[in-house]
């Protein structure tokens, strides 16, 4: 597969290795940093989907996960029935503006109907706890047309709201509120639960969003929370999954970079939206672009042999 950065941050292109050993095709859009971060309006989208047409199918490099919401632009062009598989510490299905943003990229996305089916793996954030869960796309459970899968979360409340059954979780039913009790991997024989989960897709095709979040920070080092995956358990899915389906592209993000913005709006959201006690911003950047390059070696070692 081709490999391809879209360089918004210089996260990437600072890794010399990477850069050495596979060449992938940079495509500069550091003018758009501020106006992309966070969330974009449909002219800024608009841009940036003419510029990455030439990288559909590949596997590319967003760079920090602030920069997310760039996937929903790969799954737009996403023609054909397809499995959508989200590697992620949050789930991203809010449905509060903006709509093209790294909290709602999931929602919209699943707008294209080719996505036959989506699977969250990994999701443990409070964002599927009470009150954050309360503007989640609790409709995207019906039919099971997305399924969420945390490593460990502890049961959560909804209130006043209809959550429809759904394979991944169980439901106990009040009379304002219900509450989900989540599948949780962290009790599961990983490989032999993931592969049953793949097996049972709808479509042997599969476009793969990784955002490395979902790791413990001995394997990434993000400008958001780490979560609970360990590097070898995120390879061996990956590694199910290209053994098993048919890979449509692939794209990567969770590498760091310090947020900036012209926008006051966004910078106060920023503030609001990302934690206060990121492990990587008392670090060298030395240290952190290592550790990152090194993941990113090893997921490119599985999926680009």
């Amino acid at each position: 597969m081709n490999i391809g950065i879209l360089d918004f941050d210089g996260s990437l292109t600072s890794q010399k290795r990477l850069l050495s050993k596979y060449s992938p095709k940079v495509i500069d859009l550091k003018s758009f940093s501020s106006s992309a971060r966070l969330w974009m309006n449909k002219d800024t989208a608009g841009v940036i989907q003419g510029c990455i047409r030439e990288l559909n199918g590949g596997i590319n490099f967003l760079g920090s996960g602030d920069f997310h919401h760039i996937s929903s632009l790969f799954t737009d062009l996403i023609d054909e029935p397809a499995a959508l598989i989200i590697f992620d510490f949050h789930p991203d299905w809010d449905i509060l503006p903006p709509s093209i943003g790294c909290g709602s990229w999931v929602t919209r996305s699943l707008k294209n109907k080719n996505i036959a089916k989506c699977i969250l793996i990994g999701v443990s954030s409070s964002d599927i706890q009470f009150p954050s869960i309360q503007s989640g796309n609790l409709k995207l459970l019906e039919d099971n047309r997305a399924e969420i899968y945390p490593y460990k979360s502890k049961p959560s409340s909804v209130f006043l709201k209809r959550v429809p059954p759904n394979k991944s979780i169980k439901l106990k039913r009040g009379v304002i509120s219900t509450k989900i009790f989540w599948h949780e991997l962290a009790k599961e024989d990983l490989s032999s639960f993931f592969l049953s989960l793949i097996l049972s897709l709808p479509t042997k095709k599969a476009y793969i969003s990784i955002d490395k979040d979902c790791l413990k920070d001995d394997y990434a080092l993000t400008n958001w929370e780490s979560g609970f995956l360990s590097l070898d358990e995120l390879l061996t899915m990956i590694k199910l999954i290209k053994d098993n389906l048919d890979i449509a592209g692939v794209d990567i993000t969770g590498d760091y970079s310090k947020p900036t913005y012209r926008s006051f709006l966004k910078s106060i959201a920023s503030c609001l939206d990302h934690p206060s006690d990121i492990k990587a911003d008392s670090l060298q950047e030395e240290r952190i672009r290592e550790l990152n390059e090194d993941t990113n070696l090893k997921l490119l070692s599985v999926l680009n042999p």
